[in-house]
């Protein structure tokens, strides 16, 4: 079995050390998707949410959680996001969401990516609640994580 880096031998929780592995160019993209009633969905579309416009809210409220990602998560190394990116898709049922993180770091961005997707999520709920009691949140998980060496 694989030893968990973020358990220090003394079962303490840790933050890895990263400083001896090299820049690379990183990318992670997530996605998740919220159930909607069809109502909704129509209410959404026209732009009749009485909180605002619900896709413009959740892509910037994914794009400012992504940058946030190590002040909610303790153990997340703060990174120099180079772009984080937002995608809102109306499906059948409800509304698809995935968030596409880069950057030039030691370690990965695929937290950066989940925090994006799922808090887009969390506002499109929020936004939506009053009208929608049976909304569900699910099927959050990482797509992709690439690395790629830097010259």
């Amino acid at each position: 079995m694989k030893r968990l880096t973020h358990i220090a031998s003394d079962g303490r929780a840790q933050m890895v050390d990263v400083s001896a592995k090299p820049m690379s160019a990183r990318r992670a993209v997530a996605a998740g998707n919220i159930r909607l009633q069809r109502a909704t969905l129509d209410l959404i579309t026209k732009d009749k949410i009485a909180k605002g416009n619900v896709s413009g809210t959740a892509r910037v409220a994914g794009i400012q959680a992504a940058k946030q990602t190590p002040q909610l998560i303790p153990l997340c190394h703060t990174l120099p996001l180079s772009e984080v990116k937002i995608d809102i898709d109306m499906t059948g049922d409800g509304v698809k969401v995935k968030c596409t993180a880069q950057t030039i770091a030691q370690t990965g961005v695929e937290m950066e990516a989940l925090t994006g997707v799922t808090v887009a999520l969390l506002t499109i709920y929020d936004m939506c609640k009053a009208v929608d009691k049976q909304m569900q949140i699910f099927d959050v998980r990482l797509l992709e994580k690439t690395k790629q060496s830097s010259r």
